[in-house]
C-alpha cells in the first residue's frame, strides 16, 4: 500500500475551522446489535443479548484480570472486514435501510479519539497515537479504527484490574457462547447523519415486557424443568439458524432479543482511594448515548456491593457544558470528509504525537466490504442474507426479531 501526505490539521487550526452555532445529539435510534460467539470461524448471533446485570449482594473478593483480553475484539476476530458484522446485524433488522442518508459510519472508538485530540484533557488517559481508515462511497464515509494489537494477554504474575473479573461476576451471559456485544445506533450531531457502533457492557432489566425472548435464545435466568429438558436436548430443531452471505467469511446466527437503549450500562472498576469521576467517563457515554453507569470500588480485589446509576441527565449536561469542544469536534468530522472525498475517497488519518497534528494520507488499500454490500448505495437489494431475516417487531421503540475489550472501555 503506498501513501502520500495531503493534509495536516494542527489543534490551533481548529480555531479557523467554521463551526456549527450547536452541536448535539438528537434523533438517536437503535437499528440493530449482535454477539461475537466462540467458534472455529467468525461467527455472530443477531441481535444477540447483552449481559443481564446480576450483582452480588455482599462484598466479594474477586481475582485479577487474566488471559486473553480483547482490545478490539472485531478486527480480532474479522480481520478480512471488521465492519462486515455491523452491515450485516444492520441489514438483516432493517432490510430496507437506506445507508445513503448517512454521512459516517464508525466505532465509538474513532469518535472519542479524534475528542481527545481536541481536548486531551477529556479523557483520564491522556493522547496517544492513533490511526483511523477511511474510505467513502458515494457520500458516506465509513471510519474503520486500526489498532497496533487487536488482543493481548495478562500473564499470572502480570496486573491489569479487576474490571473483566467484575463483569464476569455481576453479569449473566444471555448467549451461549457469546464474548462481547455490539450495539448499532444512529443519530444526528450537528449537521452530520452518524451510524456509530459500540460495545455494550450490560443492561437492565426495566421491564419484562419490553424484552421479547427468542425462541432460540437460553434465558439462563429460567431453571424451570422445560427450560432445562429444552437446553439439554440434542435435538437438530434447536440449533439457531445459521447463513453465511456469498463471498463472505462471516457467519451469522439468528439468536437473541434485542433490548432497549435506555437500559443499557457501562462498568467501571477502581481502587477504593482514587474514586472515579464522572467527567472521567461521560464523553464514552456520550459518544454511545448510554444512559447508566456502575462505578464499582474494591480494596485489593475486595468489591463492595455495586450500584446503578442512571447517568443521562448528568450526559446531556455534560453536552451542553461543552459546546467549544463539541462544535470543533463536528467541525473537524466535515473537515476530515471533505479532505477524503477531495483525494479519492481512500485516506487514512493519523495522530503524530510528535508534531501534536492529525495527518491525513491517501491510501491506496483494500475495500472494507465484501463486494454484495457496495450495491446498499445504488438502492439495490441483492444481499445474501435475505433467507436469514425474519419478521420485525417493534417494542417500546426498538426493533427486535420476532422469533474482550479493553480496560476502561476503549471500544
Amino acid at each position: 500500500m503506498t501513501s502520500t501526505t495531503i493534509a495536516e490539521i494542527s489543534r490551533l487550526d481548529l480555531q479557523d475551522l467554521n463551526t456549527p452555532s450547536l452541536a448535539s445529539i438528537t434523533n438517536v435510534k437503535h437499528l440493530s446489535s449482535y454477539n461475537w460467539i466462540e467458534a472455529p470461524t467468525p461467527t455472530i448471533a443477531v441481535p444477540g443479548c447483552p449481559p443481564l446485570w446480576s450483582a452480588l449482594r455482599v462484598p466479594r473478593r474477586l481475582k485479577k484480570d487474566s488471559g486473553l483480553i480483547y482490545i478490539a475484539q472485531n478486527a480480532a476476530r474479522h480481520p478480512d472486514s471488521p465492519l462486515e458484522p455491523l452491515f450485516r446485524a444492520l441489514y438483516i433488522a432493517n432490510p430496507s435501510y437506506d445507508i445513503r442518508s448517512i454521512d459516517v459510519v464508525t466505532d465509538r472508538n474513532n469518535i472519542r479519539k479524534l475528542l481527545s485530540f481536541i481536548n486531551p484533557s477529556s479523557t483520564g488517559n491522556g493522547l496517544d497515537t492513533f490511526t483511523i481508515n477511511i474510505e467513502v462511497t458515494k457520500n458516506t464515509a465509513i471510519f474503520c479504527r486500526k489498532e497496533a494489537a487487536t488482543h493481548e494477554f495478562i500473564g499470572p504474575h502480570e496486573f491489569r484490574g479487576y474490571g473483566h473479573e467484575f463483569e464476569k461476576a455481576n453479569t449473566t451471559n444471555q448467549i451461549r457462547g457469546g464474548t462481547g456485544h455490539h450495539r448499532i445506533i444512529s443519530y444526528r450531531f450537528s449537521d452530520l447523519n452518524l451510524i456509530v457502533r459500540h460495545e455494550t457492557d450490560g443492561y437492565v432489566m426495566l421491564d419484562a415486557d419490553t424484552i421479547i425472548p427468542s425462541p432460540n435464545s437460553k434465558k439462563q435466568e429460567n431453571d424451570s424443568l422445560s427450560s432445562l429438558l429444552e437446553s439439554l436436548s440434542l435435538s437438530p430443531t434447536n440449533s439457531p439458524p445459521t447463513t453465511t452471505p456469498a463471498g463472505s467469511r462471516l457467519t451469522i446466527r439468528e439468536e437473541g432479543r434485542a433490548v432497549p437503549l435506555e437500559s443499557t450500562l457501562e462498568l467501571k472498576t477502581r481502587v477504593s482511594h482514587k474514586p472515579l469521576r464522572l467527567q472521567e467517563v461521560v464523553p464514552q457515554l456520550w459518544v454511545s448515548q448510554t444512559p447508566k453507569l456502575v462505578r464499582a470500588y474494591h480494596t485489593r480485589g475486595t468489591f463492595q456491593v455495586p450500584e446503578v446509576e442512571d447517568v443521562a441527565v448528568q450526559v446531556k449536561r455534560w453536552e451542553e457544558g461543552n459546546q467549544n469542544d463539541l462544535r470543533k469536534l463536528a467541525a473537524l468530522i466535515s473537515k476530515i470528509l471533505n479532505i477524503v472525498k477531495g483525494c479519492g475517497g481512500n485516506a487514512t488519518v493519523k495522530y503524530d504525537d510528535k508534531g501534536d497534528k492529525l495527518v491525513v494520507w491517501k491510501a491506496d488499500g483494500e475495500t472494507m466490504l465484501p463486494k454484495d454490500l457496495y450495491s446498499k448505495w445504488d438502492g439495490v437489494d441483492n444481499s445474501e442474507d435475505a433467507g436469514a431475516e425474519s419478521a420485525v417487531k417493534h417494542v417500546d421503540g426498538v426493533e427486535t426479531k420476532a422469533d474482550g475489550k479493553k480496560h476502561e472501555g476503549q471500544t
